[in-house]
């Protein structure tokens, strides 16, 4: 299930952080304790895949503010908001509707509309982009010590856990064996570096890529998020189904140009 969630500003313009993702989490979980307690309370619940993902706060025009500290927004703001579990959109997007009223880093908005989204029917082959950067980290022998290192596409180990990470997803939602067919092509990839919590920092990976394998797997990925920290607003994707556009060609006295237009 995957819902357009759009925000009419208080003040125009109004600011978008850099690092708001852990904003809209809290957002999230207060609507979700609102709504169903008992489910706030399993979400908590230490190192389990909370199975619901979202995308970066975005505004239908945007800009950088002067001192460059932050994006200005203008008309509505909007986020995507993704998961697989019935019981967690109902009470997100319940909580939502019951309380319209939201106050993001100091910044007011009405929840205005939320529009349910459709799904593609089938995903593998398809072109994927990221709402918000995917991200996969493992551990490194550091200075003696393991330590946390942020992996990035240039390293086979970051497909490697993005499959394993899917298939753990796969086993929490369907309750057996996950399948193994699953491949991913990265077509394009920028990195940037988040502050998810104060003194804490993570290096995620904005990509454009093609997947392919098993129907159900690339679906808990669509629905729930590629890599790891889906919670905290990481690895939601969408499907690119744009398509190139041909060339119309277009004649005048029996000549045209290579592009199709007239000479």
């Amino acid at each position: 299930m995957r819902f357009a969630i759009r925000l009419r500003p208080e003040n125009e313009p109004f600011r978008i952080p850099f690092n708001h993702q852990h904003k809209l989490q809290g957002l999230i979980y207060r609507r979700i304790q609102r709504v169903n307690p008992d489910l706030s309370l399993r979400l908590h619940a230490p190192k389990v895949p909370k199975l619901f993902t979202y995308s970066l706060f975005m505004a239908e025009r945007r800009e950088l503010a002067e001192d460059k500290s932050s994006l200005l927004g203008y008309k509505r703001g909007f986020f995507y908001f993704s998961t697989p579990i019935a019981e967690i959109a109902e009470a997100f997007i319940g909580g939502l509707l019951q309380n319209p009223e939201v106050e993001l880093w100091g910044e007011k908005f009405t929840v205005e509309e939320v529009q349910a989204l459709a799904e593609p029917r089938k995903l593998s082959g398809k072109k994927f982009v990221t709402l918000s950067p995917i991200a996969v980290t493992t551990k490194r022998i550091q200075f003696g010590k393991p330590r946390s290192y942020d992996l990035g596409p240039n390293e086979p180990e970051f497909y490697e856990l993005i499959k394993e990470n899917l298939r753990e997803k796969y086993v929490i939602l369907h309750g057996s064996k996950p399948p193994e067919e699953f491949e991913m092509k990265v077509l394009n990839a920028k990195p940037k570096r988040f502050e998810v919590k104060p003194g804490i920092f993570q290096i995620a990976w904005h990509l454009v890529f093609r997947a392919y394998g098993d129907e159900g797997l690339l679906r808990v990925g669509y629905q729930a998020g590629f890599g790891e920290k889906n919670s905290i607003g990481f690895g939601m994707v969408k499907v690119d189904e744009r398509r190139k556009s041909k060339v119309k060609r277009r004649w005048k006295g029996g000549e045209r140009d290579r592009e199709g237009k007239v000479p």
